[in-house]
């Protein structure tokens, strides 16, 4: 709109508003602007209720975003608390191996000297076996809590041979 067009438009509308004051009754004027008064006050009202609407939810927004920043720096610590365990574990199972392979060469090595195959699967304070002499098959079933250990170390050696 140009210059001119702006000036003619707000004399137009200045002129419409004169004939509506001068053709309206002064009480009808007073209801309008009463109105008008209380819509302004209406605005003003909604206006101070979005903009608290807007600093809550921008409020929730900045909590939110800690929250999440947060769950995603304990996720990336967790991970790493993972991948830690995962290589202790690997290397605790390596050792397990090595240990078992090497007390499976001990039992081995002592079976060949004593002739002696344990089980393990017994309770704490039970010794039970089975001795393979020349001839015979003797089990073994001690009770080391009963006996002291010099008694139960000289009834295994007595089964060992001096034969060579």
């Amino acid at each position: 709109m140009a210059q001119g067009d702006k000036f003619q438009y707000l004399e137009e509308t200045g002129e419409g508003l004169v004939c509506y004051i001068n053709s309206s009754q002064l009480e009808k004027l007073r209801l309008v602007k009463d109105e008008h008064h209380a819509l302004f006050d209406h605005r003003i009202e909604t206006k101070k209720i979005v903009t608290q609407i807007l600093k809550d939810v921008a409020e929730i927004e900045e909590r939110a975003g800690q929250t999440l920043m947060d769950m995603e720096e304990e996720k990336m610590r967790q991970e790493r608390e993972l991948e830690s365990l995962g290589e202790q574990l690997r290397q605790a199972t390596a050792k397990s191996q090595m240990t078992d392979a090497e007390l499976q060469f001990v039992a081995q090595l002592y079976y060949l000297i004593t002739k002696i195959k344990w089980e393990y699967d017994t309770q704490p304070n039970i010794l039970k076996g089975v001795h393979y002499g020349a001839d015979l098959a003797t089990p073994i079933n001690t009770d080391t809590s009963t006996r002291s250990r010099s008694d139960v170390s000289d009834q295994l050696w007595g089964f060992v041979s001096t034969e060579w």
